[in-house]
């Protein structure tokens, strides 16, 4: 028996104008669990109507201190709530259980951390050089948000952009992926119980092909925040130019992990797995390059296959399940054919390099985790975002090296460093072009820091101060107090 869902708009559960549902298939099994309301352009037209409305109307009348008592009890809710959305995520993407479990508790995290900073958002005085004037900022909501998310995360991604965009003010309309909807129509359930005002926060769902360019292009849209695949994220970054809309794109990555020979061996083992088979490696920031010094990589090689053995894959609801399947079948494909073309083009396969099937394996969406040596870095295995458990392992000579190979690439959103020395660990922290880096970890985010990319990984930053400034306008106002305003013919600098 599958579930079916409406739209949420204006804090109404909506049948699609329409009449139109698909299924959302659970990635393990195969099997169609829930139905997903096929939204249309109409559908779009009502939403931005209500989140247009909702902007001028009592969201606008709070103040911010009020405004972050109303996101402090929606991430009070999201915390109440976290098994059931869980539960609904993981069914829906396929990703491990306890994983989306943790991941949900900390969505709640970024509704606290933004809560506190909605009567922060302060503008300032400036010291300026003309007589009897007054000068000073202030920041103001950019308006209507429309938030579009991939499948890997739906909820953390959202709340990414939600929890920021509504401590500014703002509001939203959000579509997340075709394939992974139903995480965010349970989400929605919970607006209004928070007490957020009809219209503030809206869900369509449905297909980027019938919907995508309505939401970016709509008139009442201000601003769009982006998170997907570069050929995509560049369509998106494309027709917001067009319209002249505020666009941030969060997109893909092909980060390096790179060790040293004077690294803690153990642990650096440890956070190229955590960097690569956690979530399956569906994640931007993957450590898909790994670039291990030459004269420890057969030793470090070993190791990793040791651990690497210990990645148990199968049935994401069962605790010892260490890889679930890829969350959607187009995407198992892309990944079964990146590794046949690393295979072609004479990367040795060392771990992996298969699909599992059989008892156990559910619909058989599941990729072995898979290891390559003998990597060089022009193989599109170095050079493309596979977005799947396939590693890429490349030797490099010193700093210099590692650094030239680390940044050969088109993408910039993250980098590993495993080192014991503070010299190289900052040196290679300036000369890598990624949003982040990690020294002797990798993976950590927090909502109190940005994130985002170098070069093709993206526009713009989510997390911490800076995410909140992303949703907002800086109006300058200048204030005069002289009795007499001078000659109009007479222009004063």
């Amino acid at each position: 028996m599958t579930t079916q869902y409406n739209l949420f708009i204006n804090n109404e559960w909506r049948v699609p104008q329409g009449g139109k549902w698909f299924d959302s298939l659970d990635p393990f099994s195969g099997e169609a669990w829930a139905s997903i309301p096929r939204a249309g352009e109409q559908d779009v037209d009502a939403a931005m109507e209500a989140a247009a409305e909702a902007l001028e109307g009592p969201w606008s009348r709070l103040s911010g201190s009020e405004r972050g008592a109303i996101l402090h009890r929606l991430g009070a809710l999201i915390e109440e709530n976290a098994e059931t959305l869980a539960v609904v995520e993981s069914r829906d993407n396929g990703k491990l259980y306890s994983e989306v479990l943790g991941q949900v508790r900390y969505v709640s995290k970024y509704f606290y951390y933004y809560a506190g900073l909605c009567d922060k958002i302060q503008g300032a005085v400036i010291p300026i050089d003309k007589p009897k004037v007054f000068n000073y900022t202030r920041y103001e909501p950019m308006g209507v948000v429309a938030s579009i998310t991939p499948w890997n995360s739906s909820l953390l991604l959202t709340a990414w952009k939600m929890a920021p965009a509504l401590c500014g003010g703002n509001t939203m309309v959000c579509k997340p992926s075709e394939f992974t909807s139903a995480s965010l129509l349970e989400l929605a359930k919970l607006f209004e119980p928070a007490g957020l005002p009809a219209g503030v926060a809206n869900v369509v769902t449905g297909f980027g092909s019938e919907i995508g360019e309505r939401l970016i292009s709509h008139p009442s849209v201000a601003r769009i925040a982006f998170t997907g695949g570069d050929q995509a994220g560049r369509a998106v970054a494309r027709l917001a130019g067009e319209h002249l809309k505020r666009v941030s794109v969060e997109l893909g990555g092909k980060s390096p992990n790179i060790v040293f020979d004077d690294a803690d061996l153990d642990n650096a083992v440890n956070g190229v797995i955590t960097g690569i088979f956690s979530a399956g490696g569906q994640t931007c920031m993957a450590g898909s390059r790994l670039l291990v010094q030459e004269n420890i990589h057969d030793a470090f090689v070993e190791k990793l296959l040791e651990v690497t053995k210990r990645a148990k894959a199968g049935d994401p609801t069962k605790p010892d399940t260490r890889v679930g399947p890829v969350a959607t079948r187009p995407q198992f494909e892309k990944v079964m054919s990146y590794i046949d073309i690393a295979k072609n083009e004479g990367a040795r396969c060392v771990a992996g390099g298969r699909a599992l099937t059989g008892e156990g394996y559910g619909a058989g969406q599941i990729v072995e985790p898979t290891i390559f040596i003998d990597v060089n870095n022009a193989m599109r295995i170095a050079q493309e975002e596979v977005f799947g458990p396939v590693l890429a392992v490349l030797r490099f000579k010193d700093e210099e090296d590692a650094i030239r190979i680390g940044n050969d690439i088109k993408f910039g959103l993250a980098a590993g460093v495993w080192t014991k020395s503070l010299h190289r660990a900052m040196l290679l922290s300036e000369k890598l072009k990624a949003g982040t880096v990690w020294i002797n970890n990798y993976r950590s985010t927090s909502f109190t820091t940005p994130f985002g990319g170098y070069k093709d990984s993206g526009i713009g930053r989510e997390g911490g101060m800076d995410a909140v400034k992303e949703y907002m306008e800086v109006k300058s106002v200048w204030v005069s107090s002289d009795l007499e305003m001078p000659d109009p013919f007479v222009r004063k600098y």
